[in-house]
C-alpha cells in the first residue's frame, strides 16, 4: 500500500483489512515531518503478521516492560542483516509525538478533513470555470484539473498558472503530475487549511484564470514578485544546490 494515499482513509479503515502485506507510510505527507530539498525524510514500512518472521534484524523486541534486540537466534527466517542508512531519528520521533497528540479521535478528523477539504476545493474551481480530469469521481484526499483548454487556446500552460501564483503568495501545487493527464494541477489542499485559505485559494486561481482570457501576456510573463523570473528548472532538478556558500575573497 503507498502510504501517499494515506489521509484519506486516517482512521477510517486500514490497509491491512484492505489484503495488503505491506504498507509504506509518508511521515512528510501524513504525519507532520519536514519535506523538501531531498530530505530529511523517513519512510517506515510496516508489514502484515505472516511476514514478521522475514523482516531484516536486528528487531527490537519486547518482553513486559523491557525492550531487547532480536538476532538469528530469534528470527532464523529472517532475511539477514541490512546495511542501508538507519534513517531519520527526529522525523520518526516527530511523527510519533504527532500521531499520538492526534489521538485515535484526532486520525479520524484528519480523514474526514482531508476528504472534505478536497472535494470543497474542487467544487469552486468547477464553478469558476477550470476543467477537472476525472468529471464524474468524486475526490478523496486530492484531485486534478487540467489547463489543456488554455494552453491550446490561449498560449497559457500550467506552468505559467504555477508561476503567476507566486505573485499571489502561493505556492503552486504539484505541476504535470500524473504524467498521463496532460497540462495537469495535482491539488491537495490536506486537512490543515481552513475554509477562508481554500476560498482565497480558488479566488485567486480564478482571478489567474480571468487574467489568462483577457491578457495571457501578463500570465505568460510571471512571475513579477520574485528576484529571479524563471530558473532553468532541468539543471536545478539535477544540481542541487542546499546551502549558502558564502563568497571566497
Amino acid at each position: 500500500y503507498d502510504g501517499a494515499n494515506l489521509n484519506a482513509i486516517l482512521g477510517k479503515a486500514r490497509p491491512g483489512d484492505m489484503g495488503f502485506d505491506v504498507v509504506h507510510i509518508n511521515l512528510h505527507k501524513t504525519f507532520s515531518t519536514p519535506h523538501g530539498g531531498g530530505g530529511p525524510g523517513a519512510g517506515p514500512v510496516g508489514v502484515s503478521e505472516r511476514l514478521l518472521p522475514y523482516l531484516p534484524i536486528p528487531r527490537v523486541g519486547k518482553d513486559g516492560d523491557r525492550y531487547h534486540w532480536l538476532g538469528e537466534e530469534a528470527t532464523p527466517k529472517s532475511i539477514g542483516r541490512l546495511s542501508a542508512f538507519a534513517g531519520n531519528a527526529g522525523v520518526l520521533l516527530r511523527a510519533y509525538i504527532y500521531a499520538r497528540m492526534l489521538g485515535r479521535e484526532g486520525m479520524i478528523r484528519v480523514g474526514e478533513y482531508a476528504t472534505l477539504n478536497a472535494n470543497y476545493l474542487m467544487a469552486k474551481l468547477v464553478a469558476a470555470g477550470f476543467d477537472p480530469a476525472y468529471p464524474d469521481r468524486r475526490a478523496t484526499h486530492e484531485f486534478i484539473i487540467t489547463l489543456q483548454k488554455q494552453a491550446k487556446e490561449l498560449g497559457v500552460n500550467t506552468m505559467d498558472f504555477a508561476k503567476r501564483l507566486l505573485d499571489f503568495e502561493q505556492h503552486a501545487p504539484t505541476t504535470y503530475f500524473p504524467l498521463l493527464v496532460p497540462e495537469c494541477l495535482l491539488i491537495e489542499p490536506t486537512e490543515t487549511e481552513s475554509k477562508a485559505e481554500l476560498d482565497r485559494f480558488a479566488e485567486i486561481m480564478a482571478d489567474i484564470l480571468q487574467e489568462s482570457n483577457e491578457n495571457p501576456e501578463t500570465v505568460t510573463g510571471a512571475p513579477y514578485t520574485q528576484p529571479v523570473r524563471r530558473l532553468d528548472e532541468v539543471k536545478a532538478a539535477r544540481e542541487l544546490d542546499l546551502a549558502w556558500k558564502g563568497e571566497t575573497g
